[in-house]
């Protein structure tokens, strides 16, 4: 037996010690997919955190994607094998940011894409993914709102909703998506695979988006390629979700529009963390209850709203 195949047969022994569930990101390494109870979006995961019956969660993804977890299961014992696993897109809104845009626009709603830390869900007025920020915007009776962090969501949001969507703050983006993901990217994929179809996250700017046959969240893209036809199909997005959509749709050809598209933090999680995570009952993720308790509040309203 390899060292490979020894690690997980000892994650999956320790799973079953601690009664735990392992939830993966469609941006992590394969291998972290593969070993996962669930794999999904940040949404599809944190509702899997609270269907699941196990006493521990371990959360491979980003800090906020463990802090939303811990939110909506104070009593489940919620582990993050990498601490350090942040999100630049996340650390652009900041409390002080927040407070900034509440003075210059007060009365606007502040509508919060759920990749933001919990301090920054505390003052939202709603919580949204990608998938439903511009459902639910265009159900406000408000034809002016805040959104923050991601500029290039807010933009997306705008053009759907029909609304004035003002980002928080103006230069919000997700680094990925925004460099790695963008027009120039898009049309060499293009020239490199022309019959194609070609599907985009929401973050990526808006020339790219303009050029897709398909633009929603992770979950939506991979649900799309068995809804759009055709037998070839280039991601817009993080190159992780590649893996996901390969073992999804096998008779499919699916490429990445960028293969150096990758998010440094998502990949800090590895099989090796796990395991410590697992074997040492840490690092536990912890959100003080005052917090968790608005945001879990904002999260329900905002999910009734998009039913």
């Amino acid at each position: 037996m390899g060292y490979l195949d020894s690690l997980v047969e000892r994650i999956e022994e320790l799973k079953r010690r601690r009664n735990a569930v392992i939830l993966a990101h469609n941006y992590q390494l394969p291998e972290v997919q593969d070993i996962a109870d669930y794999v999904g979006d940040s949404l599809e995961l944190a509702r899997k955190a609270m269907e699941a019956s196990a006493d521990v969660i371990v959360m491979a993804g980003v800090r906020f994607m463990a802090e939303t977890a811990a939110i909506l299961n104070p009593d489940k014992a919620v582990l993050h094998p990498s601490p350090e696993a942040g999100c630049p897109l996340a650390s652009f809104l900041s409390v002080d940011v927040i407070k900034r845009y509440r003075e210059k626009y007060p009365g606007r709603p502040l509508v919060v894409y759920v990749n933001s830390y919990a301090e920054a869900k505390y003052y939202a007025d709603y919580i949204v993914t990608s998938a439903s920020a511009a459902r639910l915007v265009s159900r406000l009776e408000e034809e002016e709102v805040l959104f923050a962090p991601d500029r290039n969501l807010a933009s997306y949001v705008a053009e759907v909703a029909g609304k004035r969507v003002i980002p928080v703050p103006v230069g919000g983006h997700c680094p990925v998506h925004e460099y790695l993901v963008n027009e120039y990217y898009v049309r060499r994929a293009l020239e490199e695979h022309p019959g194609a179809k070609l599907l985009v996250h929401p973050e990526a700017p808006p020339a790219a988006r303009r050029l897709a046959d398909f633009v929603g969240s992770t979950s939506q893209m991979l649900r799309a390629i068995g809804e759009l036809g055709g037998d070839e199909f280039l991601l817009g997005t993080e190159e992780g979700l590649v893996h996901r959509a390969r073992r999804l749709y096998p008779g499919k050809r699916v490429y990445p529009v960028n293969p150096g598209a990758v998010c440094i933090d998502m990949k800090k999680i590895t099989l090796q963390n796990i395991a410590h995570a697992l074997e040492n009952m840490k690092p536990v993720v912890r959100v003080d209850e005052s917090i968790a308790g608005r945001v879990r509040e904002v999260l329900e309203r905002s999910l009734e709203l998009v039913r």
